[in-house]
């Protein structure tokens, strides 16, 4: 049963199942992305910029709880799951990549070269989205930050 609930948890529960037969085919993807910076993409969504300074423990702290509220069906830190494992995420993506992921998963995997390629590696499930606000996006991400 809870592996039930899990998978559900990952699939977006009741929404319809979304049209992923538009997904360029991964070395297509792979070409679009070697040609650009993935430090440098900021990805689709309302972050377009993150100032970073010192880990913040409260925000950490914070960061832990969302992300084992909503993210543990799908995600592990150091090994790949239903989703890309993400320990040293913040090495290999920008923060504003990060955070608009989270925020906005249903357009990033439709237009995010990087979003598109990780579809096609999880076989076609997509990223539930689980409406952060963010608040909880930024405490995540300071997380991920304690994760390298």
């Amino acid at each position: 049963m809870v592996l039930v609930l899990s998978l559900a948890s990952c699939g977006g529960g009741d929404k319809p199942k979304e049209d992923v037969s538009e997904v360029p085919a991964s070395k297509e993807v792979k070409a679009q992305e070697s040609s650009e910076d993935p430090m440098s993409n900021k990805g689709i969504g309302p972050i377009t910029s993150v100032t970073l300074g010192e880990i913040d423990p409260a925000l950490v702290a914070e960061g832990e709880v969302v992300f084992k509220a909503k993210c543990t069906a799908c995600h592990k830190i150091s090994k790949k799951f239903v989703g890309p494992a993400l320990k040293g995420v913040t090495q290999r993506r920008s923060p504003e990549w990060i955070m608009n992921m989270t925020m906005n998963p249903e357009e990033m995997i439709k237009k995010d070269p990087i979003a598109i390629q990780l579809l096609a590696e999880a076989n076609g499930a997509p990223m539930a989205n689980q409406n952060l606000t963010e608040e909880e996006a930024r405490a995540l991400l300071e997380y991920f930050r304690t994760k390298n």
